[in-house]
């Protein structure tokens, strides 16, 4: 039985991280494509791709950790039991949350904070990682599959979820 775990939390800190390559790979277009394809859906504007911040989640995933790093973006962490889990995987998951959210009263719960992430219409940049890892895992033991996505500028702020989060159209 595979199972998933997902987890987010917009912190504020400071990281760097310097830029791997200029080119993306078909884990990064598609970890765009899908989070465009959503955003879509609910009237957000297209995110742009941004090597820092994937070269960022890359090292943090490296280090098979399934918490938050710490930092000033929003984060979306997935975690699944053994390996084969992709960017798709991921993201329908922190969608998902989208049938919990309450229009009438807006604002953050942790039952649907990586929805509001992923739509959240001030978020202009996203890098993401995936990391098969043996370490560490949220499971107990045996491999796993940590994806993570990090957003700039965050979203989650209470206050501003109104005009950030649309309906879907």
């Amino acid at each position: 039985m595979k199972l998933t775990l997902t987890f987010l939390v917009a912190i504020a800190s400071s990281v760097s991280a310097t830029v791997l390559n200029d080119k993306r790979d078909a884990f990064s277009d598609q970890a765009l494509s899908v989070h465009n394809s959503y955003r879509a859906q609910y009237g957000a504007g297209a995110l742009t791709y941004d090597n820092n911040l994937a070269a960022g989640a890359a090292s943090y995933a490296a280090q098979c950790n399934f918490a938050h790093s710490g930092g000033n973006f929003g984060e979306n962490l997935f975690a699944s039991s053994g390996s084969g889990a992709t960017i798709n995987n991921a993201v329908d998951s922190w969608m998902a949350e989208a049938a919990q959210y309450d229009y009438n009263n807006p604002g953050f719960s942790a039952a649907t904070g990586h929805f509001t992430q992923v739509v959240w219409k001030s978020s202009t940049n996203l890098g993401c990682a995936s990391q098969q890892c043996t370490t560490g895992s949220p499971f107990g033991s045996g491999e796993w599959t940590n994806i993570l996505c990090r957003y700039t500028p965050p979203g989650n702020f209470e206050g501003q979820f109104p005009e950030n989060v649309g309906r879907p159209q």
